[in-house]
């Protein structure tokens, strides 16, 4: 069959890609294309510029995709994703990010691209340094994996906390305020019907699940601790997106708490293993150990 490529567009293309990220994926994201639900969290996340999506770009042979280029937050990020078969197309899909999605930095007005590379993936990393890209370290994004136990060991709480969900109570005021804090902006979080309908788009998405996003209760009321969580039903596993807590809170093992019942959840469901894209020692703690770097190389365009 003959290979075309064409513009992504929203309405058709969304889940064409997701159901391909969910086909192509091997155990332990051994096939390194971004998770499904890393591609739906990225999709609802108000920080998303949706106005150049339009510059995603996808090969399709048939009415399959076999390769896919995009940013995840904005121009000037450059993302591949591969079927199998088809990682020869490395270097066309680096012409175009190079052409397409580009972006302009606000320090001198030069047109750059950071490709993001994993770190086994030789033949990539020596195109990129091939063209003069350089690694920028403070951009490199790690792929931690946990192993589900069984039986799951039991979660604690200090006196007085509960856990909680979503599919339990259900107030975005508590979501927004948490979140707000949680990730160390001061004050109390801005207010409006706005703010609320923004938090809930990023966790209400296509196949998210309420009772999987677990909060931490505290005796007054508040949700001072938080944790998404996804659920991939076809491969089995769960990813971890996003986490806060309350600063006034931490270091009484409520984050820790979140994460563990929204994967002790998870493996109910069926799920074996769990993933997260941080390397912060937190993480570290509960037991997730890393798969691999995905590095991110720049280049300007003079």
């Amino acid at each position: 069959m003959t290979m075309i490529n064409r513009q992504y567009n929203y309405n058709l293309d969304y889940g064409k890609v997701s159901k391909f990220l969910i086909m192509n994926y091997l155990p332990g994201n051994a096939d390194g294309n971004w998770l499904e639900p890393e591609w739906e969290y990225a999709n609802f996340h108000p920080m998303l510029d949706m106005e150049h999506r339009n510059r995603w770009r996808i090969w399709e042979v048939g009415d399959e995709i076999v390769a896919f280029a995009h940013y995840e937050w904005q121009m000037g990020e450059g993302f591949f994703d591969f079927h199998s078969d088809y990682h020869y197309l490395r270097e066309t899909l680096l012409d175009y990010a190079e052409m397409h999605l580009t972006g302009i930095s606000t320090k001198d007005s030069r047109k750059y691209l950071c490709a993001y590379v994993n770190d086994y993936d030789q033949p990539m990393l020596e195109l990129v340094q091939k063209r003069g890209y350089q690694k920028d370290e403070e951009e490199t994004r790690p792929l931690y994996r946990f192993e589900i136990p069984d039986p799951f060991p039991d979660i604690h709480l200090p006196e007085g906390f509960h856990l909680t969900s979503l599919a339990e109570e259900c107030d975005w005021s508590k979501v927004h305020r948490v979140m707000w804090r949680g990730f160390n902006h001061s004050g109390e979080p801005p207010e409006g019907e706005e703010e609320l309908i923004s938090r809930q788009k990023m966790f209400d998405t296509p196949k998210a699940r309420r009772d999987l996003k677990i909060a931490v209760k505290a005796p007054n009321g508040d949700f001072v601790a938080f944790s998404g969580m996804f659920f991939e039903e076809t491969n089995q596993y769960a990813y971890v997106e996003p986490v806060a807590t309350d600063p006034d809170y931490r270091r009484l093992g409520l984050g820790k708490a979140a994460v563990l019942e929204g994967i002790r959840r998870c493996g109910e469901l069926g799920a074996k293993e769990a993933f997260v894209g941080s390397n912060q020692l937190f993480y570290q703690a509960i037991g997730f150990r890393k798969v691999f770097n995905t590095e991110c190389w720049v280049k300007y365009f003079d």
